[in-house]
């Protein structure tokens, strides 16, 4: 079989990639690797897939259907494989294989197959998000001790440092980097300790998928370590082309805040701040790499917070 990237992961990896990189132009050689080793029958490359790995729909050598997911080493695909093995199926999508059983071969994992099709998106809105939160909160356990994990003062400060570049090329963003990177600082100066929590890190809608054995299961973390608001900002703004659209779009985000952090025993004026620094910094990025309409759209509803 060929392995054929999506057009999506190509797009979305070239925004990344550093110079001379051939991860992509290795990708068909080491797909093959990998299921030559595990002796697995491949199905299909999901499509349109991620923007950061490969996904392949397989069998494992007994007939158990799977998936094979490889990803760069900029997508820390470790740090997942840690993340999943913490979680131990509990909310999030379960491990086929340990670290052991996998060897040198870093970048592919062997997971529980989900129903790649359907996640929560597909319900009407106010369900989806009642059952993302639901699946969030499972998430968010202890860390293990002597973690190697990000945590969020680390990654949202290289955020930061690129936000800054970023404004000061284009003063039509300065406004809202600014207040960004002011409700990040005060952010940080009151977390305490003891709110830090394993966190999935990008956690959105989609990335809630249908399982057999749990009826809801997160995939494709990116995780990172810190206090609970930081994970459930990314889920204020869901379909957030659908709130723009929306005459009363403001109101409804500031209600989405609002019901999301009562929900799930958040401090709302802590997720607020945590949704305009991520969606600015988000924006912000989407500018940079010439998404005009996603800078466009996030930028505005960042301007909401």
């Amino acid at each position: 079989m060929v392995f054929e990237p999506p057009k999506r992961l190509v797009r979305a990896l070239a925004e990344t990639a550093p110079d001379g990189d051939d991860w992509l132009a290795k990708l068909p050689e080491r797909a093959e690797r990998a299921v030559a080793a595990r002796e697995l029958t491949v199905e299909r490359v999901q499509v349109p897939g991620g923007r950061s790995s490969l996904v392949v729909l397989v069998r494992t050598a007994d007939g158990t259907p799977a998936v094979l997911k490889l990803a760069p080493a900029r997508a820390r695909p470790e740090h997942e494989r840690a993340a999943l093995a913490h979680w131990g199926g509990l909310g999030a999508v379960q491990l086929l294989e340990s670290s052991a059983e996998q060897g040198a071969e870093v970048g592919v994992l062997l997971l529980e197959r989900l129903h790649p099709d359907v996640s929560v998106r597909s319900l009407p809105e106010a369900k989806a998000l009642l059952e993302a939160a639901g699946t969030l909160r499972r998430l968010w356990v202890p860390p293990p001790e002597g973690h190697g994990f990000e945590t969020v003062e680390e990654r949202t400060g290289r955020q930061a440092e690129a936000m800054r570049a970023s404004a000061e090329r284009d003063p039509e963003v300065r406004p809202l980097v600014e207040a960004a990177l002011t409700a990040r600082e005060e952010l940080l100066a009151t977390t305490p300790q003891s709110a830090a929590r394993l966190l999935h890190g990008t956690f959105r809608q989609s990335k809630v998928l249908a399982g057999e054995r749990m009826p809801w299961l997160a995939v494709g973390p990116d995780p990172v370590v810190g206090e609970c608001a930081f994970d459930l900002a990314r889920l204020v703004r869901d379909r957030v082309e659908d709130l723009i659209a929306q005459p009363s779009g403001a109101a409804t985000t500031r209600r989405r805040v609002k019901r999301l952090a009562e929900s799930l025993e958040v401090d709302q004026e802590r997720l607020r701040g945590w949704t305009l620094f991520r969606a600015v910094e988000s924006g912000v990025r989407a500018r940079r790499v010439g998404r005009e309409q996603d800078a466009e759209l996030l930028l505005e509803f960042a301007g909401w917070l």
